[in-house]
């Protein structure tokens, strides 16, 4: 347990100097940091009323700094997976656990879907949310193909709330941790191209554990269907389900 700790606090310390000298050597992000902090300093020592603005100046400017070297994502990775890892996992299953706690699936009414119909599309641009919980298809919905960025977060897609066209669909999610749970209507061919740094994929009630693998699956009656879905997923550590309901 001890020499677990050491190899960590090694790793960490080593990480932590590297993140320093990225820190310092790059001439923007320093002025950045040194921006940041000089304004925290004054504003602490200064005798105004409201220093809320200057405060709030001086994080996002820090903030920045911080978030800009990769040597920081580095730091909270390793973090991260030591964690999910130590004692084999049990913190990371614990912490999924409260997550979905409260998820649509484990309800126990009975609902009756209505879908729509696809209409002609035209161009469309919408802002992603890097960190938090995404549920897509809580309400009926037309379908268009899904393509998300998360850095953090859990994420569920249902599809019966939907009309898949009778051809091929693709749902696309790269994730740095969090787990994606998708629900997918009976009749529907399902292929999966997965890769993960740690995780596990359950798909047709068959469990397959990933370390720094990646894995390309399909539905026993993939070809037998017009309606395909195709999931293609990647994620730093984080489980993938792909459920028929």
């Amino acid at each position: 347990m001890r020499s677990h700790w050491k190899f960590f606090l090694t790793i960490e310390a080593l990480l932590i100097i590297w993140f320093f000298y990225q820190l310092t050597t790059n001439l923007f992000v320093a002025l950045l940091a040194i921006s940041g902090v000089v304004i925290l300093v004054t504003t602490s020592q200064s005798k105004k009323v409201n220093k809320f603005p200057s405060y709030l100046v001086g994080v996002f400017l820090l903030s920045f700094a911080v978030l800009s070297t990769s040597a920081f994502w580095v730091i909270v990775l390793f973090t991260f997976l030591f964690i999910s890892i130590k004692d084999n996992g049990a913190f990371v299953s614990n912490f999924n656990g409260k997550l979905f706690k409260k998820a649509p699936w484990n309800e126990k009414d009975i609902i009756v879907v209505e879908t729509a119909e696809q209409t002609p599309k035209s161009g469309k641009r919408k802002k992603q949310d890097w960190i938090g919980h995404h549920k897509i298809g809580q309400s009926i919905f037309e379908w268009d193909d899904i393509n998300l960025s998360i850095l953090m977060g859990d994420t569920i897609v249902d599809l019966g709330n939907t009309f898949l066209p009778k051809t091929e669909s693709y749902i696309v999610i790269r994730k740095g941790f969090g787990k994606t749970r998708i629900l997918v209507p009976k009749g529907v061919g399902v292929m999966i191209e997965h890769s993960a740094i740690k995780g596990k994929v359950l798909f047709e009630a068959e469990e397959l554990s990933l370390m720094n693998e990646s894995v390309k699956v399909y539905s026993k009656d993939y070809d037998q269907h017009n309606r395909k879905l195709k999931v293609i997923t990647s994620v730093g550590v984080g489980d993938l389900e792909v459920i028929a309901i």
